[in-house]
């Protein structure tokens, strides 16, 4: 026995990304891996203006707030433990100081809500349909914020419960922006908190929804990132040291296959000169007022410039600014 995986064939996207796309990220902590991946690779991305997001109900309540451009006041906060928190945020939302918290989060959805309209591609990465309701409002939130475990109901959502409510928002989502590509995708990060059984029930209801949504509505595809973890890979060398999440060479290979999948190839050729000045940036010389390092900074600047010539939609403002506090003026 000569193969020791199984592969499958995953399809070709129905329109492929370019660096003149704008793509939203949603969702899990998958979603910020590949949104990440994307944005090393300086494709137009914003990635989880809410935080990151698990379940189908507050990834609907996050676009619901985003298409109204919802405005939040204090009364949508509350205070725990002196740290002002939204149930609908991340908790690197939340701040000990109340205007502050706010603030963060309104200008986030103010640029969630403009880059929303224009988007070309709209990733949502779900992660679990196991759920926290809040018992005196009834509201699912995103996060407990260390609020006691007896204030909330916790329970499975059905699959027609996040049919129905991403069906609705994707209705809305289709109002604003007709040309919107939506890829759906399972995060294949294990729940094991919620149990070994109830993770495989929370994942199966996950796909099921999904392919329920990829069904009914053009322009909502799939990506198998779940099935590339569990049926290809499907080893525990490719999982971090808490056994639960991919580890960096599973989403290496992950973001690989995806690239493969909706990537115009015409960008490859772009996306390895990029690669080559992230690997630049790393360079660390031994000797960093030579003339030699000081030519090769040069030439980083120069390469840069080219590609946002070429590309007005890439920014390398960090990656300048880091290249020019090592340019040294020499006579």
């Amino acid at each position: 026995m000569e193969n020791f995986r199984t592969t499958f064939n995953i399809p070709k996207g129905s329109t492929a990304i370019d660096f003149s796309s704008k793509i939203m990220m949603l969702g899990s902590c998958f979603a910020e891996n590949i949104g990440e991946k994307l944005i090393q690779n300086k494709f137009q991305t914003l990635v989880n203006p809410f935080g990151t997001l698990y379940n189908p109900e507050s990834i609907a309540h996050s676009l619901e707030f985003l298409i109204k451009k919802k405005k939040f006041t204090e009364s949508d906060l509350f205070e725990q433990q002196g740290v002002w928190n939204s149930f609908y945020h991340h908790s690197r939302f939340s701040d000990t100081d109340k205007e502050r918290c706010l603030a963060n989060i309104n200008t986030q959805i103010e640029k969630g809500s403009q880059f929303l309209k224009k988007a070309d591609f709209l990733i949502i990465t779900l992660g679990t349909a196991w759920v926290y309701q809040l018992k005196k409002s009834g509201t699912i939130v995103t996060n407990c914020h260390k609020v006691p475990t007896k204030e909330f109901e916790r329970f499975r959502i059905s699959k027609c419960d996040m049919v129905e409510k991403l069906r609705s928002v994707i209705k809305k989502i289709k109002n604003q922006n007709l040309n919107l590509k939506i890829i759906f995708t399972v995060s294949p990060v294990r729940h094991l908190k919620d149990g070994a059984i109830e993770n495989q029930l929370s994942k199966a209801s996950l796909l099921l929804t999904v392919h329920e949504l990829v069904a009914e509505f053009e322009k909502v595809s799939y990506f198998p990132s779940y099935e590339i973890m569990m049926d290809d890979l499907r080893d525990y060398r490719f999982y971090a040291g808490d056994m639960v999440h991919p580890s960096g060479q599973a989403i290496d290979y992950i973001w690989e296959k995806f690239k493969t999948s909706w990537i115009d190839p015409q960008q490859f050729t772009v996306m390895k000169e990029i690669e080559k000045i992230n690997q630049a940036l790393e360079h660390r010389p031994f000797q960093p007022e030579s003339r030699e390092y000081q030519h090769f900074i040069e030439r980083q600047l120069a390469a840069i410039k080219h590609l946002e010539s070429h590309y007005p939609g890439m920014d390398f403002s960090a990656e300048t600014l880091s290249f020019q506090k090592r340019f040294f003026n020499q006579k």
